[in-house]
């Protein structure tokens, strides 16, 4: 596992950075479920504390160094950071402008919170009726997806998502626009899970 000041060293930021985001007063979070928003790709996190410098977050998988690096909440509220270090389930960052850490802790939103949703092209199957077509996944959470297929299928019609990496998966249709239509699994992903499948469809791609 490599260390905190390895992977400072490693990331070309300052052991001092580090110490000092350490040393600003942090606030334990509950659970804030959150996505990286990357160059080459979307990845989902958990973040799990944070401080008026920077945070901390749970990691499924390595995440690849980046210019630009946005970490996205579940309220849609963003903030541009820093990935100062990495470690096999962990990762710390740094905010790249002041931020109201209030804000981060009581995570408010005008709108329902949504499950967070990774936007990403990956090549599937829909099988319905004895029959399959290539569709492609345009997004997907824990509950559902969007797929943009040719085929009108029927709203509430049953079908089988297939995917490189992804379990068999059932789901009806609950909408359909414009070439594209949402499905709503029968079986909801594990939080992790669905991390995990995330980056092999967006490396798969």
């Amino acid at each position: 596992m490599m260390t905190t000041a390895a992977a400072a060293g490693r990331f070309g930021s300052a052991t001092t950075n580090v110490a000092e985001m350490r040393d600003a007063p942090r606030f334990s979070l509950l659970i804030r479920a959150a996505k990286l928003v990357t160059e080459h790709g979307e990845f989902l996190c958990v973040v799990r504390d944070a401080s008026d410098t920077g945070l901390s977050a749970r990691i499924f998988h390595h995440i690849p160094r980046c210019r630009q690096l946005v970490i996205e909440l579940q309220n849609g509220e963003r903030y541009d950071v820093e990935m100062m270090w990495q470690e096999e389930e962990r990762a710390g960052f740094r905010f790249q402008s002041p931020i109201d850490v209030k804000a981060i802790i009581e995570c408010p939103s005008r709108f329902a919170k949504r499950s967070v949703r990774i936007n990403l092209a990956a090549t599937a199957q829909i099988e319905t009726l004895g029959r399959a077509e290539y569709a492609t996944i345009q997004d997907i959470s824990q509950q559902g997806a969007k797929v943009a297929c040719h085929s009108s299928y029927a709203i509430d019609q049953r079908v089988k998502l297939l995917a490189a990496g992804m379990r068999d998966t059932h789901a009806k249709v609950r909408w359909r626009r414009d070439g594209t239509c949402g499905l709503v699994f029968e079986e909801t992903f594990q939080f992790g899970e669905l991390a995990r499948l995330a980056q092999q469809l967006q490396i798969a791609r």
